[in-house]
């Protein structure tokens, strides 16, 4: 029998709208229904990445051969509000951010409650407020042209310590659906869109199929129609990209399409192969782009895919924040922005991300130049190789290091984590808009280059010394314009940096940490000597069973 989640966390005004007991028994529900599986599931990616340091390759699964074969099958027709996927924006979910979306030219508002917000348990629900008051707009007012709204809750690595069943935190994905749904499920129906989804991180068929009983236990429990809920996939994980069809076949009833998720991808790689040979060693992040030949090879087969199952193909984001700039480099960049997309309409895509509302009209333009009068792309397939190799090497790549390309990950990390701990997930750094996919790609990298003594093209190789000098001159440029607290949160930031960046094996992610390290409600913060049996207690089902 299920059980109430108990509320950790302080109550803020207007909170007693979301921690319903209405609510709160539905996010029992799915805890009780699914927990064990979760908690199975993210076994095996720990056992995956077992076998992959012992020398397994990533490969296409023989076993699910069938599925890859079978021309029959498609995902659900596109549901109302998602034919047009051109430009999504994608934010945290804050009333002025909410504002700017809802009012902007996006076809889609992804309301980010993932990499794009940093997890306090404030922004957290009253994110929920937030956009339950969004929903609530949509309905009331019928007659005004707005994105669809698109929901992404956080990934399935991730708890939320604020709310606990017999004292074990529960899976924050669970958390944020589960609040979502119950609140604006039936809401968004009556306005006449539905609840829509981007699922994060995730890994595996078993992943997409545990999503897909997620959304058929929450329709039943709330007299839904089944394959009323929509979900665009986020290919963000390397060993994703060698499941994508098996993916679509678990939530094709629910399937709403795939999206290429640049940084979290070129970190997935990373943490991949982080104990494999000096043939995976990436080079500078600015050298890698979305033409370099393992990344081309990724988003070519996306697009095959999915149009072969009849559904949308997203682009990766284009960061670009054009609002700091003078009016030439403004312009510069909306041609560069301008430009890529094109060449990604051209490829196949049916629409991209963009992070600043700024760059919607570009990118739609571009679209629109490809695309015409169409809203996708969909009717025109394009050949699949699966290339298990292709999708993995380096060849064409060159592999260059640099002190500066070291500098510059430094750096951003700093910036971002000292920003991620004051509460802000979304960040306007140099003249990109950047999320916590950045900290993870640049981290990645520094482990990658010091576990592999990577020479830079200037001549030394990286060492513990050279990153822990580097670290200390870059605190120092930042601290010069920053005022005590300011210089506090870079202090949480390097302590972060360090135990996700320098330590003998690489964390899965900074967050799992830098969440229980810092963000937490006073009362429920962990020391400096956390474990992993602490961040993994959400876990520990059968203990509570």
């Amino acid at each position: 029998m299920s059980s109430s989640p108990t509320v950790r966390g302080q109550l803020h005004p207007r909170f007693d709208e979301i921690l319903t007991p209405g609510a709160l028994a539905f996010l029992g529900r799915l805890d009780g229904a699914f927990a064990g599986r979760r908690a199975e599931l993210l076994a095996q990616r720990r056992d995956l990445s077992r076998r992959i340091n012992t020398g397994t390759d990533l490969d296409f699964d023989p076993a699910t051969q069938s599925v890859r074969d079978d021309a029959s099958w498609q995902v659900a027709p596109a549901a109302p509000g998602l034919l047009d996927r051109r430009v999504e924006l994608v934010s945290p979910v804050t009333r002025s951010m909410t504002q700017h979306a809802m009012e902007s030219n996006a076809s889609t508002w992804l309301a980010d409650l993932e990499d794009a917000t940093s997890p306090t348990w404030f922004n957290m629900i009253e994110g929920q407020v937030v956009l339950a008051d969004a929903v609530r707009e949509y309905r009331a007012h019928p007659e005004r042209k707005r994105p669809t709204l698109i929901m992404r809750p956080r990934a399935w690595h991730l708890c939320e310590k604020h709310l606990t069943v017999d004292g074990r935190p529960i899976s924050a994905t669970l958390v944020d659906f589960g609040l979502f749904f119950f609140h604006n499920a039936q809401t968004l129906i009556d306005a006449g869109f539905g609840p829509y989804f981007y699922l994060p991180k995730i890994e595996s068929a078993a992943e997409a199929r545990l999503w897909n009983d997620v959304f058929v236990e929450a329709q039943d429990a709330l007299g839904i129609e089944r394959g009323t809920i929509r979900a665009s996939i986020l290919i963000e994980t390397l060993p994703a990209a060698f499941a994508m069809e098996e993916i679509l076949y678990e939530l094709r009833e629910h399937a709403a399409g795939l999206n290429a998720g640049r940084w979290d991808y070129i970190f997935s790689y990373v943490r991949t192969f982080a104990h494999r040979g000096d043939e995976y060693v990436l080079p500078d992040r600015e050298r890698i782009t979305m033409t370099t030949p393992f990344m081309r090879e990724f988003t070519e087969l996306l697009v095959a895919t999915a149009h072969k199952r009849g559904t949308h193909a997203i682009a990766a984001p284009a960061a670009n924040n054009p609002t700091l700039q003078d009016d030439d480099i403004r312009h510069r960049v909306l041609n560069v922005v301008h430009t890529e997309k094109e060449r990604e309409a051209e490829e196949g895509f049916d629409g991209s991300w963009v992070a600043h509302p700024a760059m919607v009209d570009t990118v739609l333009s571009a679209f629109t130049h490809v695309l015409g009068d169409k809203l996708d792309q969909i009717d025109v397939k394009r050949p699949q190789r699966f290339d298990a190799a292709a999708l993995v090497s380096l060849e064409g790549t060159m592999q260059t290091t640099s002190l500066q390309g070291v500098r510059h990950n430094v750096s951003v990390a700093l910036q971002y984590l000292a920003a991620w701990i004051d509460g802000k997930g979304a960040v306007a750094i140099g003249n990109f808009m950047e999320d916590a996919a950045t900290v993870e790609i640049c981290r990645a990298q520094l482990w990658q280059w010091l576990h592999h003594s990577t020479q830079l093209a200037e001549g030394p190789q990286v060492t513990r010394e050279l990153l822990g000098r580097v670290i200390d001159e870059e605190m120092t440029k930042l601290k010069r314009t920053a005022d005590a607290d300011e210089s506090e949160r870079l202090d949480e930031a390097r302590e972060v940096l360090e135990r996700s960046a320098l330590t003998d094996e690489l964390p899965g992610f900074f967050s799992n940490y830098a969440y229980v390290r810092f963000l937490l409600d006073e009362g429920l913060r962990m020391p400096r000597s956390i474990d992993s049996d602490d961040l993994r207690q959400s876990e520990k089902v059968d203990e509570v069973a």
